[in-house]
């Protein structure tokens, strides 16, 4: 029996999310056709257990999943060239490793970082990995960075997420840590980054249609703290669009 851990990349905008989807056997997912191509090479049926599960239109740099095989004999670098080779368009393995039988991609990660890409000009080229929004359509010139930092500090910690997490979705518990948020400006672009032990469904999306609000001075910064602490998906803004959000990263402890 092998584990065996692998490092990711794809561009969601043409895959109904991460998650394989059971009820809608037609539609593409990333683990649908990770699982696919390894049980065809393997010769047995495999099960991908990844440690976020992006929604519909979302992309990662740097997913991490993991499976077993009863195949002990198949070389690594073969398996990798395989993929590059078979995979569809927009999935990348990066990078296949043997991990301990008991490393879970999931269940062990500490925590996972997302960014989120918004551009303020136009752009043909970069609109399948950015949000373009314009400050005009708030009635600014710009973003009030300042104000979208401030509301960002409100996360920190432990809180109740409801807010920001989408209607129907199935959760037993809305908590979650947020480790750090931060903005980063340069030239006509914005970068939203935050760290967290986990995510809800949409949470990210949520939170930075919200911040934009504060940003264009639809809301301040303490009617963003208040709707964080009302726990309800009416008081937050319209979720941002997807193709501006990647799983960045996702941390483990220094033995996986």
């Amino acid at each position: 029996m092998r584990n065996l851990k692998l490092t990711i990349e794809y561009d969601g905008t043409d895959y109904a999310g991460w998650q394989r989807q059971p009820q809608n056997p037609h539609q593409r997912t990333i683990q649908g056709e990770l699982e696919k191509l390894f049980s065809q090479l393997l010769q047995e049926p495999i099960e991908i257990i990844g440690a976020g599960r992006t929604d519909t239109g979302v992309h990662a740099v740097g997913q991490i999943a993991n499976f077993k095989t009863q195949n002990n004999t198949f070389p690594l670098e073969k398996l990798r060239y395989a993929c590059s080779r078979m995979l569809p368009a927009g999935i990348v393995v990066k990078k296949i490793e043997e991990a301990p039988l008991e490393f879970h991609a999931r269940f062990d990660a500490l925590s996972r970082t997302y960014r989120y890409f918004i551009i303020t000009e136009q752009s043909a080229i970069k609109q399948r990995f950015t949000y373009y929004i314009n400050p005009r359509f708030y009635g600014v010139s710009r973003f009030d960075l300042d104000a979208m930092r401030a509301a960002s500090q409100r996360l920190l910690g432990t809180h109740d997420f409801t807010t920001f997490s989408k209607v129907g979705a199935s959760r037993h518990s809305h908590l979650c840590t947020v480790y750090q948020a931060r903005w980063v400006e340069r030239k006509n672009q914005l970068m939203f980054e935050i760290t967290a032990n986990r995510f809800l469904h949409s949470m990210v999306r949520l939170i930075v249609g919200t911040l934009l609000e504060v940003g264009g001075k639809k809301r301040t910064v303490s009617e963003f703290e208040q709707a964080l602490q009302a726990k309800n998906v009416c008081c937050a803004g319209a979720a941002a669009n997807p193709a501006g959000l990647f799983l960045w990263s996702v941390q483990y402890p220094n033995h996986s």
